[in-house]
């Protein structure tokens, strides 16, 4: 049987529904937050349910249980799923109302999750993905992770249907970030990537990076670069919770140097893999 998460409680997953009046079913009206599990233990926990805390509080919406408790439950729905490498999602809606546009007054917020077996990239990470620019025309609130993807969606799209693995989104001529990833270029052994803004979600893998950059003493600039400079960089990858560090080998059709996995990216996944072993006690290797 498998279980989910349905405000404090674990039940079975067949047990859960949804409202046709839920404001998260209706308005896209919540947050969400996706986390990985390697060799069975939760990948960066504190960091996701923090970054869940901001985005809720961002738009007024109070989580139904403390963080600490919020944890230990996904630790027990990891546990009673039998999950060894995957992932959790989990979603946070403002709760269920008759339609309205306003926020209304007493509403009760609903908090759900469940937890699949999710394996690792490992032939992206080895042979690198393309990507497809395309224009940034979202809202200027991107570091709220809120439920509103649908132009996340239509640029994943466009890049699936011309034969790309990947949207990057293009503002004002400027790269922001990619559909799903942060974005990265290497020019002479630095790492150039968008400031962590309201442009952008600031990734919990790109919070690792910044710090194993610092550690591995590889150079780090937060400035934006235009996508013919994107074209131009010596190595491009791109990073997620579950694409992990993902090398780009072309954009819009044109080869990123060699066309293989760069030595300042191949160095960055090495240091992440041996996070990754630490954490899970040497279970799993790319």
């Amino acid at each position: 049987m498998d279980y989910a998460l349905l405000g404090d409680k674990i039940v079975p997953k067949k047990e859960i529904s949804v409202s046709l009046e839920d404001r998260g079913y209706q308005f896209g009206d919540g947050v969400y937050e996706v986390i990985r599990v390697y060799g069975g233990v939760i990948f960066h926990l504190e960091a996701h349910l923090g970054r869940l805390d901001d985005s809720a509080k961002a738009i007024y919406i109070d989580l139904p249980c403390s963080l600490r408790k919020l944890g230990e439950l996904l630790g027990e729905l990891v546990k009673r799923n039998g999950i060894v490498d995957g992932k959790l999602y989990l979603q946070l809606t403002r709760g269920v109302h008759p339609r309205v546009h306003f926020i209304p007054e007493g509403i009760k917020p609903i908090l759900t999750g469940y937890a699949e077996h999710v394996a690792r990239p490992l032939t992206s990470l080895r042979e690198g993905i393309s990507a497809l620019t395309v224009e940034d025309n979202r809202w200027l609130r991107v570091n709220i992770k809120s439920l509103n993807l649908l132009p996340n969606i239509l640029a994943k799209h466009r890049a699936k249907s011309q034969g790309a693995d990947e949207a990057i989104f293009v503002r004002d001529g400027l790269v922001t970030e990619g559909s799903a990833s942060n974005v990265y270029g290497i020019r002479d052994g630095v790492v150039y990537t968008h400031p962590a803004n309201h442009l952008i979600l600031n990734g919990i893998t790109r919070q690792a990076i910044v710090r194993l950059s610092e550690e591995l003493g590889i150079p780090w600039r937060e400035v934006p670069i235009s996508a013919e400079e994107l074209a131009r960089m010596d190595e491009v990858f791109v990073s997620n919770t579950i694409l992990e560090i993902c090398p780009v080998v072309s954009v819009d059709g044109r080869t990123i140097g060699d066309g293989k996995i760069g030595s300042v990216t191949a160095s960055l996944q090495a240091a992440f893999e041996r996070e990754i072993e630490s954490a899970a006690g040497g279970g799993t290797h790319a």
